[in-house]
């Protein structure tokens, strides 16, 4: 598996039950997109950073990398440009013979993007379809019958601090008969117009089964197509909201390797059609948030499913899945410790709860014996009382704190003013909460506990009541305080909350000194407990 974050790739010779990592100190990215195994020479493998699966908290590509010991080893192979990878394949019989969807860089305009080709094992590269500086290659998928055809998906995306740019007129789909060498762009039954991220598959037990799940601005257009001819005419089969919420997180497709009605979806659930892709039923994950399957060829009960909490494993179908809690690999925003002895350790993981663990290892039945949830959520900036490690203050999107009381179990859910962000213009905010927004508890008077919007919050009665200390410490630029994202679908969760106050601190010597950054510039400093 490879990780968007937390060690990069992993492997398990025990369906699960246990992962080593593979690429320690020998991948210069944080980030793994896509993960590609010759079958033809199960010792050649290839990872593409950068996740093109791209949230807010992105984090970018350096290229491809390669291993040719079964990933003992890993050398750089190129395309150090080509941002977020989205999917590599390689040709059924030639482990030299490699292809790349580059989407590019997720931050702005580069010629680096599109689809890539190398001969020669990566050595060298030629780019052999590009769409523009501003549109790249999001999925692949090819012929396993006739390796010479390759199906193609060109999405425009770009990311800002404050939006999502999903989608324009330059997106299809695109289709080569010469291995990659030349492409056309196939347009029978398919929508046209602003178009947004695009899933393909190919049916490998009859390859002239092709589907397309497309992500457009006109609901009437969205949804699952299907070609009965290799791509030559399509027609839409499934028009299922299900399948395309939020899609520039999600669109996958993954046909079945033995029956060609078989067809799974990957979406905020695990979706399973036996009709060719018209009906669809959920299979439980052990979570949320999927982003693809791997099926065994030989044996399709046997599969691997990806989702936003790791890697699961099973050996029936789906019925039931090996534990994720053997993957050390969260995504931490923030870490706090307590000032007690041995210390513990506090963090929001993304997509997960909030955790704490202790500083040593302490006797224990299980390892996860002594992780323990503090209130709050995924995004959490946590606070602990600076003498008292029993009260913990943790937040979460929206500007939701929870007070805990981890001797006497008491959890409290409060914020200092009650709004719903998801779907709201930011102009309409009357604070403006980032994602994670910074948290603390005073050391020199513990009672006082603040927080960052727009302004500064401060509470001296355990986050019941909230008073306000600051002006706007922001540009407030009200150009960029739409909904986020566009034009095919805004993403209004807090991720994306701008012009907001995101470092927040206060003097470890002087009491009243506080600085406060925001993400659009500016430093401010009081010396006088927020007077001036």
């Amino acid at each position: 598996m490879g990780t968007t974050g937390g060690g990069d790739f992993w492997r398990t010779d025990d369906a699960g039950t246990s992962w080593d990592n593979m690429t320690d100190g020998q991948i210069g990215a944080g980030s793994i997109g896509a993960v590609a195994v010759s079958v033809s020479d199960p010792n050649v493998m290839y990872v593409g950073t950068g996740s093109a699966c791209t949230r807010g908290n992105v984090s970018p590509g350096v290229g491809v990398y390669k291993s040719t010991d079964q990933g003992k080893t890993w050398s750089f192979t190129g395309l150090k440009s080509a941002g977020q990878i989205g999917k590599i394949i390689i040709h059924p019989t030639n482990p030299d013979l490699v292809y790349v969807a580059a989407l590019g860089n997720i931050f702005g305009p580069n010629n680096e993007r599109g689809l890539f080709r190398s001969s020669d094992g990566g050595k060298n590269w030629e780019k052999t379809l590009y769409v523009s500086d501003s549109t790249g290659v999001i999925d692949l998928a090819m012929n396993l019958q006739n390796p010479r055809i390759i199906y193609a998906a060109a999405w425009r995306a770009e990311r800002k601090p404050w939006t999502m740019i999903d989608g324009g007129k330059e997106g299809g789909i695109y289709r080569s008969s010469d291995g990659g060498v030349s492409w056309k762009k196939l347009e029978d039954g398919l929508p046209s117009g602003l178009l947004g991220r695009i899933a393909l598959a190919v049916s490998p037990a009859n390859p002239q089964r092709v589907w397309a799940l497309i992500q457009a601005a006109e609901e009437e257009s969205g949804g699952i197509y299907r070609s009965e001819d290799g791509g030559d005419s399509w027609t839409r089969i499934n028009r299922d909201h299900r399948h395309r919420q939020r899609g520039w997180y999600y669109t996958h497709l993954t046909a079945d390797p033995q029956d060609e009605n078989t067809l799974y979806s990957s979406n905020t659930r695990f979706y399973k059609s036996v009709d060719g892709g018209e009906n669809f039923e959920k299979i439980e994950t052990p979570h949320g948030d999927n982003h693809g399957v791997w099926i065994n060829p030989d044996n399709t009960r046997i599969m691997i499913n990806c989702n936003d909490g790791g890697a699961n494993v099973t050996l029936n179908g789906g019925k039931t899945w090996s534990t994720q809690l053997n993957q050390p690999t969260s995504e931490f925003y923030r870490v706090t410790v307590d000032n007690q002895f041995p210390y513990r350790l506090y963090a929001g993981q993304q997509d997960n709860t909030t955790i704490s663990v202790p500083s040593q290892e302490l006797p224990a039945v299980s390892e996860t014996e002594h992780w323990e949830a503090v209130g709050g959520g995924e995004s959490a900036d946590v606070a602990v009382h600076p003498t008292d490690p029993d009260i913990v203050y943790a937040g979460t999107y929206s500007g939701e704190i929870t007070y805990l009381n981890r001797k006497t179990g008491q959890l409290l859910q409060m914020t200092a003013y009650p709004h719903y962000t998801e779907g709201t213009e930011q102009r309409d905010l009357k604070y403006r909460w980032q994602w994670n927004y910074p948290l603390f508890v005073s050391i020199h008077n513990p009672v006082e506990l603040y927080m960052g919007s727009n302004v500064v919050h401060r509470s001296t009665d355990h986050g019941q009541t909230w008073e306000i200390i600051s002006p706007d410490l922001t540009l407030a630029l009200d150009k960029y305080h739409d909904i986020p994202g566009g034009p095919i679908q805004h993403d209004a969760t807090g991720v994306e909350v701008y012009s907001s106050i995101f470092a927040l601190e206060e003097s470890p010597h002087n009491p009243g000194e506080i600085w406060a950054g925001s993400d659009d510039g500016l430093v401010h400093l009081t010396r006088d407990g927020g007077k001036t």
